[in-house]
């Protein structure tokens, strides 16, 4: 065995058995027993020593080590994921207010092509001849084969507004399209009114100051309200689990909505702090299938403990925290930490069943303001 070959060995192993380390002890919810882990390291000694001694060429031990990190980690869950050294800082250092976007959201299960599910309104890729349900086969030239659903949607982002090159196959045609950046959320959310109702409030991020601002700039007037507040959460992927559980508590007084499931079946229960300033109010919930995360618990919260009514789409049922892990040569790992269970119903990977369902092809805010009207008078 040459040297290299050694020092390849060697490093397989040390970051493989750490990688098992790190599962079983510590991190991921359901995660089978020690022995089980034991069994799966002698089929990877098994499957190495296969590969060092009846492989054709020598291994690269870089590309062959970040193909194992991809294929253990990726193939988790949708949302953990392995990240190179320079999507590190993307993930690290992005802020959601600065960030140009394309207005894609893709969706990628290991280990197939992501696809679109869903295309923000008045966004450059609105634009474009890109379609719902189109797959993604390259970015900029890049296959998607490989990445995670955390890697793809990073790359659509950028701090200049230079476009992207997106190649799909449309009508069993491959095409590649172009598609521009441009910021569109400059607030965490927009209020607009409506006729015969309190008005829209669309939320583009549970990040803070979220809530703040809508304490701040809404709440005053919603107090005096009599007619429904339609709450969009299409297309609302991003946040954390605390801001969304501070915006349930505008809409819900002081009490538990739901546990937070652990390594181990450990819970831990997740409680709304404060008086419900906004408890009397009669909500309206929209999504789609780009509903995901937090967006998700608040509308599941909402829709079991204030009756609100939903209106569109089946989502995915993702709503989960994940814990970001720095690796020694500048990559890293996000892993799901813990899931979030809401009191009343099941959402983790079965999601939200709406009220009432809209055409697929259907989501655009005029489609969601009809079936709103039409469905619950006097709206």
């Amino acid at each position: 065995m040459t040297k290299t070959s050694i020092r390849w060995f060697i490093l397989f192993f040390m970051v493989a058995g750490g990688l098992f380390f790190l599962l079983n002890r510590d991190f991921l919810p359901g995660l089978s027993p020690q022995s089980k882990s034991d069994e799966s390291l002698r089929m990877l000694e098994a499957v190495m020593r296969l590969i060092q001694e009846d492989y054709v060429d020598e291994p690269d031990p870089g590309r062959t080590m970040t193909g194992a990190f991809r294929g253990l980690v990726d193939s988790l869950d949708v949302l953990s994921s392995y990240l190179d050294k320079s999507t590190v800082g993307r993930y690290r250092d992005s802020n959601p207010f600065e960030l140009m976007e394309t207005g894609l959201i893709l969706y990628k299960r290991y280990p197939s092509f992501p696809v679109i599910i869903g295309i923000k309104e008045d966004s450059p890729a609105a634009r474009s001849e890109l379609r719902l349900g189109d797959p993604v086969y390259a970015l900029d030239g890049l296959s998607t084969l490989e990445l995670s659903m955390l890697e793809v949607n990073l790359y659509l982002k950028h701090d200049e507004a230079r476009p992207v090159k997106i190649k799909t196959t449309q009508n069993g045609r491959s095409k590649t399209i172009e598609v521009g950046r441009s910021r569109l959320h400059e607030e965490p959310y927009s209020f607009s009114p409506a006729i015969d109702t309190s008005g829209v409030l669309r939320v583009s991020h549970f990040y803070p100051p979220l809530v703040q601002r809508i304490n701040t700039n809404l709440v005053p007037l919603l107090k005096t309200a009599k007619a429904p507040l339609i709450l969009d959460l299409r297309n609302c992927i991003e946040g954390n689990l605390e801001e969304a559980v501070r915006f349930i508590n505008l809409f819900l007084p002081s009490e538990e909505i739901g546990q937070l499931r652990k390594k181990g079946g450990h819970t831990t229960p997740v409680v709304c702090q404060n008086p419900g300033e906004l408890e009397s109010l009669e909500l309206c919930i929209w999504i789609n299938q780009a509903t995901i995360g937090p967006a998700e618990a608040v509308a599941s919260v909402l829709k079991v403990q204030r009756q609100a009514k939903v209106i569109g789409h089946q989502t995915l049922g993702l709503a989960a925290q994940q814990r970001f892990f720095p690796l020694a040569d500048g990559s890293g790992l996000v892993l799901t930490s813990a899931v979030f269970h809401p009191t009343g119903s099941e959402l983790w990977q079965k999601g939200i069943t709406p009220d009432f369902t809209l055409d697929p092809e259907n989501q655009d805010r005029n489609a969601f303001m009809r079936k709103t009207r039409e469905l619950l008078p006097p709206l």
